[in-house]
C-alpha cells in the first residue's frame, strides 16, 4: 500500500505539472533578423511615463466640482496630443504589463514563479533596441529590463525596497523621489561632458515608472483621497519635467512623450484579473510625431466613459497595451522588438503616409520573421507525413501580400499598403498561435488516458483490497499469461521509437509512455473486473441508476462550486435536510437540529460578498469575544470532571485565550496604526509572527481526549486566523469547527444505526489510544457518502469566504498584521495559509471521524482520491472540448461547456492576440480562473497526503516534558 500511495504521487505531480507544459509553454522564439523602417524618425528621444496602478477612469473623469485631477494631463488631451484607452491583459500584474508595453507581447504565465520579477525567457525590448535608456522608479521593475538587454547602456536607478509600504505615511514620497532624482540627473549632466554627449544623441529612452498611485490603492482603495491626491501629484510633476525637457533641449520639437499605466485596480484595491477597472488605463501622447487633438461630432463605442468623462468631442483612439512598444519604436527609428506582436496604431501617428506606410510593412515583416522561425521549429521536430502547415498563410501567400503591399507603396496607394499590412499580420499571429499549440491535441489525449487508467485502478484496488462488493463470487484462478506483459512493453518501445524519432522533449516521454504501465496494471486486475460486472448484475437495476444519479449529481454541484460560490449553499442546504431522509431524526434529535442548524449558517458564507468588502474590524472582534465565550463554556465544562482535566491543561487553554486576546488587540491596534498613517506597529509585528510560530505547537501540549484536541488545535488556529481577517471571514471557521464537531457525533450516530458494533463513547476516545488494526472494518456504500461529505467540506473550506481562483480574490489589507512592506511571496504565503486553516480544520475532524466509524484512513483516501480525480478529468476534458472563442461570451462560454470544469485557452486562431480586446479578455479572465480550478483539485489531491500528516500530528501527537509521546497509527 505504500507503494501505492507513492507512485500515486508521482503520477498526480505528473498530472499536476502537464497542465503547465501543455498550455503555459512560452510563446518566444529566438533568431529573427532587426526589423526597423528605412525613414528618418520624427522624434530623436521619448520620454515614458508609467503610472503604475493608474485606472482610466480616474485619470480621465472629473471630480465631484467638476474639475480634473490631472489638469495638466487634460490640457494636452484638449490641445496638444492624442488619447485613448490602453487595454492590458491578465494576469493584471506590474510585471506583465510592463513587458506588454516596452517589449510588445503579453508574457506567460511562467514568470509568476519567480515574483514577476526575473526573466523566465530572455525577450527583446524597446530600451535594448535603443541607443541608451535611462529609468528611474521601483526595484521590482527596472532591472529586469536592464537584465535581458544586450551591451552596458541601459541604466537603473531604484530606490530601497523598504520604501513600498503600504502603511507608510505618505506614498506620494515614491513618485516625488523619481521626479526629484531625474531633476537631478539633469541638473548633473550640465557638468559633465560624457553624460551631456550621450544624452544628446538620437534613438534614447527616458523611462519614469511612478508606483505612488498603485501603492495608495492598495493601501487605502482608490476611492480614497490619498489615492486621487496622488495622481494630483503625479501630474504636477509631469508638468514640471516636460517643462524641464523641454528647456533642456531648447523647445527642438523632437521630444516625444507618452504616458500610460500597466494595469488598474479594483474597487477594493487589488489587482490581477480581468474586471474592466483593471484592464482599462490610460494612454495620453504628445509631443514630435503625435497626432494634435481631432474634434469630432460622435464617436461609435460600447461603452459610456466618453459622456461620464466629457469627451465626447476629442477622437479616441484605443489600442491594445502590446500596441504601444511599435508605437514608440517608429517615434524613435529603432527596431521592433523582436518578439513584439504588437500592431502599430497608424492613428497616432503625425507624419507623411509614406511613413505611415513604411512603418507598418516593416511591423507586418517583423511578425512574419517570428512565424517563419515558429514554422521551421515545429516542421524540423516532425515526421513529414505527419506535418500539418498552417493553410491561411503559405510560403506562396507570404510572398504575394509582400509584393503586393511594396508596389502599393511604390505606387503611393499608402491606404491599401497599411490595409494589406494588418492583413497579413493578423495572418501571422494567426500562425504563431497554431503553431504554438500544434502539440497540445496530442499531449491533451495522453493526458486524459492515463488520467482514465488511473481511477480505473484506484477503483478497483477499493474493490479488491477495501470492499466485500465481490466477496462471494466463484474465481477461476487462471495461470498468469506472458502475452498481457509482453505487449505493453512493445507498446512502450514503439512510443519511444516514435517520440526519438522527432527528437521530442524528455516531458514528451513522461506524458506518452506514463498510460502504458497504468493500463497494464488496470488489465491485469481483469479477474476482478468480471467479478464486479457479476456482483453489479445481482443488483436491482434501479437501485444501481439510482446511486449512480446521485453520486453524479453530487459531482456536478462539487464542480459547479468552482464557478458559481452559490452552489454550496445549495448543497449545504441539502445536507441540512439528510437526517431528516434517514432514521437519524428519530434516533438523535438533538444532533439533528445541530447539525441542520450550522450547515444552514455555514450555508450563509458562500452567499457573502468575495471582494468588493470594505474591512469591518468589528466583525472581527465579534469573531474573537465568541471565541473566549466558547473558550469559558469548554474550560468550565472540563473543569467539573476533575480526573480528566489537570491543571497543566487548564495552564494551555489559558495561554490560548490570552493568544486569542493578544490577536484581537493587535487587529485592532494596527486597524488604528494604519488609518493614522502610523505604519506598522513593531510590538504587533512581532506579535503576530510569535502567534503564527505557535499555532501548530500549543495543540500539542494539551489532552489526547478527542474533543479536548480538537478544540485545542482550533482556539490555535482561530488566533492566527483572526489576525488574517478583515471582515466576516473571521467567523467562517468557527461556524465550520461547529459543524465538524456536530458531524464526529452524528457520524457515530449512523454507525449504531447501520449496525456495527463496537460503540464507543466519544467523551472516552482518545486520539492518542493505538488503534488495534483487527477493529478497521470493510467499507461500505455509506463510506462513499463520509468521503464525499470531506471532499465537499474540503471545497467549502477553500470557496467559502474567497475564490482563490482568481488572482484579485483577496484583499492584501489581510496580512497588514505581519507585515506592510511589499514582499508577494511572503504576503501570498500567508493568505495561502489563511485559505489552509479551514482546510486543517476539516483534516482533524476527519481524523476523529475515521478514528470513532472504526475505518481505515487509507481505505478512505482511495475513495477521495477516485472522487477528486473524477473532478479534475472533468475540467481536463473541458480543457480540450474548446473550438473558437469568435462568437462566445463568458457567460455563454461557461453555460455551453459547462457546468464541468476546466477550460484553457482557445483555438489557435485566438491565443494570443485579439481583435475584440474586450471580450477576449474576458475570456482569458475566465481561461485563468479555470486553469487554477484543475490546479486547486489537483493540488488537493497531491497536499491532502501531507496535510492528512500533518491532521495526524496535530491530533495524535502529545509533547510532554518528561516521557515518550505516544500516537497512535491511522
Amino acid at each position: 500500500m505504500l507503494l501505492f500511495f507513492a507512485l500515486g504521487l508521482l503520477v498526480h505531480f505528473v498530472f499536476f505539472a502537464s497542465i503547465f507544459d501543455i498550455y503555459f509553454t512560452s510563446p518566444l522564439v529566438h533568431g529573427m533578423t532587426p526589423q526597423f523602417t528605412p525613414l528618418p524618425p520624427p522624434a530623436r528621444r521619448l520620454v515614458l511615463f508609467v503610472a503604475d496602478g493608474l485606472r482610466a477612469d480616474a485619470l480621465y473623469e472629473l471630480d465631484e466640482n467638476g474639475n480634473s485631477r490631472a489638469p495638466f494631463i487634460r490640457n494636452i488631451i484638449m490641445h496638444e496630443g492624442s488619447w485613448g484607452v490602453s487595454h492590458t491583459r491578465v494576469p493584471t500584474e506590474s510585471r506583465p504589463g510592463h513587458v506588454a508595453l516596452i517589449a510588445g507581447f503579453y508574457e506567460d504565465v511562467s514568470a509568476v514563479a519567480k515574483g514577476w520579477k526575473e526573466n523566465p525567457v530572455e525577450f527583446d525590448s524597446l530600451f535594448n533596441e535603443s541607443k541608451y535608456t535611462w529609468s528611474w522608479g521601483s526595484p521590482d521593475i527596472l532591472p529586469m529590463f536592464a537584465k535581458g538587454a544586450s551591451g552596458d547602456h541601459v541604466y537603473t536607478y531604484s530606490y530601497d525596497s523598504k520604501r513600498q509600504d503600504f502603511g507608510a505615511q505618505d506614498a506620494t514620497k515614491l513618485d516625488t523621489w523619481v521626479f526629484d532624482n531625474v531633476k537631478d540627473f539633469f541638473h548633473h549632466a550640465r557638468n559633465n561632458q560624457s553624460l551631456l554627449s550621450k544624452i544628446n544623441e538620437e534613438k534614447i529612452v527616458f523611462f519614469l515608472h511612478l508606483l505612488g498611485i498603485d501603492t495608495n490603492g492598495h493601501a487605502h482603495r482608490p476611492s480614497s483621497r490619498d489615492y486621487k491626491d496622488n495622481i494630483k501629484k503625479v501630474d504636477d510633476g509631469v508638468k514640471e519635467i516636460v517643462s524641464m525637457f523641454n528647456h533642456f533641449y531648447g523647445n527642438d520639437g523632437k521630444t516625444t512623450f507618452i504616458f500610460t499605466s500597466d494595469h488598474g485596480m479594483t474597487d477594493w484595491g487589488s489587482h490581477g484579473a480581468g474586471h474592466p477597472s483593471e484592464t482599462l488605463t490610460p494612454l495620453v501622447t504628445w509631443g514630435a510625431g503625435i497626432k494634435y487633438p481631432q474634434r469630432v461630432s460622435a464617436q461609435q463605442f460600447d461603452d459610456t466613459f466618453l459622456k461620464e468623462w466629457r469627451l465626447e468631442n476629442w477622437k479616441r483612439l484605443d489600442v491594445n497595451q502590446a500596441d504601444i512598444a511599435p508605437l514608440m519604436s517608429s517615434l524613435i527609428g529603432v527596431p521592433f522588438p523582436l518578439n513584439s506582436v504588437g500592431i502599430l496604431p497608424v492613428d497616432y501617428l503625425n507624419n507623411t503616409d509614406i511613413f505611415q506606410a513604411e512603418s507598418m510593412f516593416t511591423n507586418a515583416v517583423q511578425i512574419l520573421e517570428q512565424f517563419k522561425v515558429k514554422m521551421t521549429q515545429k516542421k524540423e521536430a516532425t515526421l513529414p507525413f505527419l506535418f500539418t502547415p498552417f493553410k491561411s498563410l503559405s510560403d506562396s501567400k507570404q510572398f504575394d501580400i509582400l509584393r503586393k503591399a511594396r508596389s502599393y507603396i511604390k505606387d503611393r496607394k499608402f491606404d491599401e499598403a497599411v490595409s494589406l499590412c494588418k492583413e497579413l499580420i493578423h495572418l501571422a499571429l494567426k500562425g504563431l498561435s497554431y503553431y504554438h499549440t500544434y502539440d497540445r491535441f496530442f499531449l491533451g489525449i495522453n493526458i486524459a488516458i492515463g488520467f482514465v487508467g488511473w481511477i480505473s485502478y484506484a477503483s478497483l484496488l477499493i474493490i479488491k483490497s477495501h470492499s466485500n462488493l465481490i466477496r462471494g463470487v466463484s474465481k477461476e484462478v487462471k495461470k498468469p499469461s506472458h502475452f498481457l506483459p509482453c505487449s505493453f512493453v512493445a507498446i512502450g518501445i514503439l512510443v519511444a521509437l516514435f517520440l526519438l524519432i522527432q527528437a521530442c522533449p524528455w516531458t514528451y516521454y513522461v506524458y506518452c509512455l506514463l498510460p502504458v504501465p497504468i493500463w497494464y496494471a488496470v488489465l491485469r486486475e481483469f479477474q476482478v473486473i468480471q467479478d464486479l460486472v457479476t456482483s453489479l448484475l445481482t443488483y436491482p437495476l434501479s437501485h444501481f441508476v439510482g446511486y449512480l444519479l446521485v453520486f453524479t449529481l453530487g459531482i456536478e454541484v462539487l464542480v459547479l462550486s468552482f464557478f458559481y460560490r452559490y452552489m454550496l449553499t445549495v448543497g449545504l442546504t441539502a445536507f441540512a435536510g439528510w437526517p431528516f431522509l434517514t432514521r437519524l431524526w428519530t434516533r438523535a434529535k438533538v444532533t439533528s437540529l445541530s447539525w441542520t442548524f450550522f450547515s444552514l449558517l455555514l450555508a450563509v458564507f458562500p452567499l457573502m460578498p468575495v471582494v468588493g468588502r470594505k474591512p469591518d474590524i468589528s466583525l472581527v472582534m465579534g469573531a474573537g469575544l465568541l471565541v473566549l465565550l466558547l473558550s469559558l463554556y469548554v474550560v468550565t465544562s472540563l473543569t467539573k470532571r476533575k480526573d480528566s482535566f489537570i491543571k497543566e491543561e487548564l495552564l494551555v487553554h489559558l495561554l490560548q485565550v490570552l493568544s486569542t486576546v493578544l490577536s484581537m488587540y493587535v487587529v485592532y491596534s494596527t486597524q488604528s496604526s494604519l488609518l493614522k498613517k502610523q505604519g506598522l506597529p513593531l510590538t504587533n509585528q512581532i506579535i503576530s509572527w510569535a502567534t503564527l510560530a505557535s499555532s501548530l505547537i500549543v495543540p500539542l501540549l494539551s489532552s489526547p481526549a478527542l474533543f479536548q484536541r480538537l478544540f485545542s488545535i482550533l482556539l490555535s488556529l482561530m488566533s492566527t486566523y483572526l489576525l488574517l481577517s478583515t471582515g466576516y471571514e473571521a467567523l467562517f471557521p468557527l461556524v465550520l469547527s461547529c459543524l465538524m464537531f456536530v458531524w464526529i457525533n452524528i457520524e457515530q450516530e449512523t454507525l449504531q444505526q447501520s449496525g456495527v458494533s463496537c460503540k464507543q463513547k466519544l467523551t472516552s476516545i482518545q486520539f492518542s489510544y493505538n488503534t488495534d488494526i483487527t477493529q478497521f472494518r470493510q467499507l461500505c456504500l455509506d463510506d462513499i457518502r463520509r468521503a464525499f461529505f470531506l471532499v465537499f467540506f474540503l471545497v467549502t473550506a477553500f470557496f467559502g469566504t474567497g475564490n482563490i481562483a482568481s488572482i484579485n480574490s483577496f484583499d492584501l489589507a489581510s496580512v497588514y498584521c505581519f507585515l506592510t512592506v511589499f514582499s508577494p511571496f511572503m504576503m501570498g504565503s500567508l493568505m495561502m495559509w489563511k485559505i489552509l486553516i479551514p482546510f486543517v480544520l476539516v483534516m482533524c475532524a476527519f481524523e476523529a471521524v475515521q478514528l470513532t466509524t472504526q475505518l481505515s484512513s487509507k481505505s478512505l483516501f482511495l475513495i477521495v482520491l477516485v472522487i477528486s480525480d473524477i473532478m479534475a478529468l472533468h475540467f481536463f476534458f473541458l480543457v480540450k472540448d474548446y473550438g473558437s472563442w469568435l462568437d462566445i461570451g463568458t457567460r455563454q462560454l461557461l453555460a455551453c461547456t459547462a457546468r464541468l470544469f476546466i477550460c484553457t485557452s482557445a483555438s489557435p486562431n485566438r491565443l494570443w492576440i485579439p481583435s475584440d480586446p474586450g471580450l477576449d479578455l474576458n475570456l482569458l479572465h475566465t481561461i485563468c480562473a479555470c486553469i487554477s480550478h484543475y490546479v486547486i483539485v489537483m493540488s488537493m489531491t497531491i497536499f491532502l497526503v501531507f496535510l492528512n500528516g500533518l491532521a495526524q500530528l496535530l491530533t495524535t501527537k502529545k509533547l510532554r516534558l518528561c516521557g515518550k509521546p505516544k500516537s497512535h497509527l491511522m
